[in-house]
């Protein structure tokens, strides 16, 4: 399974846990496990958008990522923006820059990203990257957070607030605490009493009560950008 873990109680954690910022209600966090329903496509029709809806266990619109720019030639594709149901921008996320080896992508409150506008650090939550690979690494994580804040460490050899472990690719994977405690979890859609099991781009989002919904969410959203593809030879007729 795969997980998103915090390495230590810190200041920036205690912030995270104790964010007002849920789902069901929208307002604070929940009081009970909120179960979201993550549809992988915009929730406008128009062709060539790339983004996310999602749904609370009501059917209400939860929250949606709209996406219009073209993709880069890194693969990796402009700034988004995720939103509440009613459209409000919650959080802006951007690539750090097109070639980054780890696919670095930061996070800031709201719409602060605005063509030619430079978010500033009071308005930045976290940056994201992939795990590390390699003969002398021996993480399983698919993708590590760094939370941010006035209490955030300043070296270089920081050790991640949040790893995320398992396959993304597969649905399946987890957000868990360094202590074990699971945050989130990500699994395949089932319908029909657990009968059936949907496609990929339909996928479950459970969240443990007193979790920042938005803040797991973005989680999610830059996972998918980030993380490593299969290798698919191309083929010539």
């Amino acid at each position: 399974m795969s997980r998103i873990h915090p390495t230590s109680t810190n200041s920036n954690t205690k912030r995270f846990l104790a964010a007002k910022v849920g789902v069901d209600g929208h307002e604070g966090i929940s009081p009970s496990l909120s179960e979201l329903t993550v549809w992988k496509r915009s929730s406008m029709t128009f062709q060539g958008t790339d983004g996310f809806t999602v749904f609370d266990r009501s059917g209400s619109l939860a929250f949606r990522v709209e996406n219009y720019s073209r993709r880069t030639m890194s693969g990796e594709g402009g700034g988004l923006v995720l939103m509440d149901g009613a459209g409000n921008a919650l959080l802006t996320l951007k690539p750090k820059q097109m070639w980054s080896i780890r696919g670095q992508w930061n996070a800031y409150r709201g719409e602060s990203y605005r063509s030619g506008e430079i978010p500033t650090k009071k308005l930045k939550l976290f940056s994201m990257r992939r795990g590390p690979r390699g003969l002398f690494s021996s993480s399983e994580a698919e993708a590590e957070v760094l939370l941010c804040g006035d209490a955030a460490s300043t070296s270089r050899h920081r050790e991640p607030d949040f790893r995320i472990e398992g396959s993304f690719e597969r649905r399946s994977c987890c957000i868990r605490s360094s202590s074990g405690e699971t945050v989130a979890k990500i699994s395949r859609k089932r319908v029909n009493n657990g009968g059936v099991v949907l496609e990929n781009d339909v996928f479950s989002l459970a969240i443990k009560p007193g979790f920042d919904a938005k803040m797991v969410m973005g989680f999610v959203v830059v996972l998918d950008r980030i993380r490593r593809k299969p290798y698919r030879p191309i083929l010539c007729h």
